[in-house]
Order: structure tokens, then C-alpha cells, then sequence
């Protein structure tokens, strides 16, 4: 049996959950998503009639001019003077591929440009195939198999690279092309059979300068440069 306590309590359970459900009423499947506290907090209020809420930094009207989504100015600073031959053409290879940073490029500019030496002087075809195009491979591919015939090995270390700078940028088409003036400190030298040297020297850094050529198709989802023309720089 119940005694006189737990009728009281069952009364006042029964009181409060009539209290709620006139308070907070009934769930009916159109309520407004739960409060996110990882949203936004400055959304712009609109009246009742319009259905867009304009975002921060967005001009509210269509007459409105928006602000330029960078500084101009600033854009390519450190690497490219404002108006600039050299800053239109990364202008243009932007256009074409929105996720081009001229900063990683000659980041990687400088790895594929030591991988590409070092690799020359070791007689790496593997490497160079995956870093050359195809006419340039076969330049290189050429050369490495004169020297192989003459019995000659080239010794190369490099120092450091002083400097890596673009110096012509364009894009034609899809395909994206970037020339970059390495100077660099290496020490190379080559022996012939019998293992005396015959060009540079074992023991002296040089400074050398290479103006290099890059190519990417920019409509494929291979990220790679590839070089694609060299010459020695001054």
C-alpha cells in the first residue's frame, strides 16, 4: 500500500511535468536547429521579408563595391615588384590554378634544382626522368652517356644556394612556365679514367648560376614542376 508520502510526491511529479509541457510545449519536427556554440558570432540580422544574411565584409547592396579579397600591393612582396612583367605573369598562372603559392614554389624550386645536379653528376637517370621533361632528359641522358664512354666521373657537393629567384612567369593556356635564377656554391670536380681531375677542382667552392625554365599543366592533378629548359646564367 502507499502510504501518505508517496501519494504526495506522485501528486507533485504529475504538477511539474504539466508545468513543463505547458512552458516548453511539443516537439513538431519544425523547430529551429539547437543552439551551435562553434557558429559564427556576427552574422548580420535581416528583416522578416529577406531570406540572405549578408556576410562580414560583404556589401549588404548589389550597388556596393566589395573590397579586393588581398593587397595588391602586397601580393607577390618578396618575390615580385607591384606591376611588374614578372608579377602579371603569377597573376596569370593564379587565374589558372587558385592554389599556386609562388613561396612553395621556389621552396621546391630549390630542392628539385640540387636533386637535379646532384643527380646529373651521379649519373641518376631514375631521378632525372621524374624531374625532367622529356626533350631535357634526353639532353641530359646524352651527355651522361659521352661522358660514361670517355671513362669520366663528375665529384660534386653543394655548398648552399645563395639565391632563387623568378625571373619570367607566364601562362600560355593551361600549361604554367616559370623561369628562376638559381646562384649557387658548389664543389665540383672531373676525373677522367685514371682519376685525375681534368675540370674544376676537389678543394674550391664555386660559385655558379643557372637561369632554369619550369613547366606544369595547371588543368592536371599532377602537383609537379617539371624543368623544361636551361641555360647558364651571368
Amino acid at each position: 500500500m502507499f502510504d501518505i508520502y508517496t501519494i504526495i510526491f506522485l501528486a507533485l511529479a504529475v504538477f511539474i511535468f504539466l508545468r513543463l509541457r505547458s512552458v516548453l510545449g511539443q516537439r513538431t519536427g519544425r523547430e529551429r536547429p539547437p543552439f551551435d556554440p562553434y557558429a559564427t558570432r556576427d552574422a548580420v540580422r535581416t528583416p522578416s521579408n529577406e531570406n540572405v544574411v549578408p556576410l562580414p565584409g560583404r556589401a549588404a547592396d548589389k550597388g556596393a563595391v566589395a573590397s579586393p579579397p588581398e593587397d595588391e600591393v602586397n601580393r607577390w612582396k618578396g618575390i615580385a615588384e607591384p606591376g611588374s612583367e614578372v608579377a602579371a605573369g603569377l597573376d596569370a598562372i593564379v587565374n589558372e590554378d587558385k592554389t599556386f603559392d609562388a613561396a612553395e614554389f621556389l621552396t621546391g624550386g630549390r630542392a628539385a634544382y640540387e636533386m637535379i645536379v646532384t643527380a646529373y653528376a651521379a649519373g641518376d637517370r631514375r631521378a632525372l626522368k621524374d624531374l625532367l621533361a622529356r626533350e631535357v632528359y634526353e639532353g641530359f641522358e646524352s651527355a651522361i652517356k659521352e661522358r660514361e664512354q670517355r671513362g669520366e666521373k663528375i665529384e660534386s657537393r653543394f655548398v648552399s644556394i645563395e639565391t632563387a629567384e623568378i625571373i619570367a612567369a607566364e601562362a600560355r593556356g593551361k600549361t604554367a612556365q616559370i623561369t628562376v635564377r638559381f646562384v649557387s656554391q658548389l664543389v665540383s670536380a672531373t676525373r677522367d679514367r685514371s682519376g685525375a681531375v681534368i675540370d674544376g677542382s676537389p678543394d674550391k667552392v664555386t660559385t655558379v648560376t643557372d637561369v632554369w625554365t619550369f613547366a606544369r599543366d595547371v588543368s592536371s592533378r599532377d602537383p609537379n614542376w617539371k624543368l623544361v629548359a636551361t641555360e647558364a646564367g651571368q
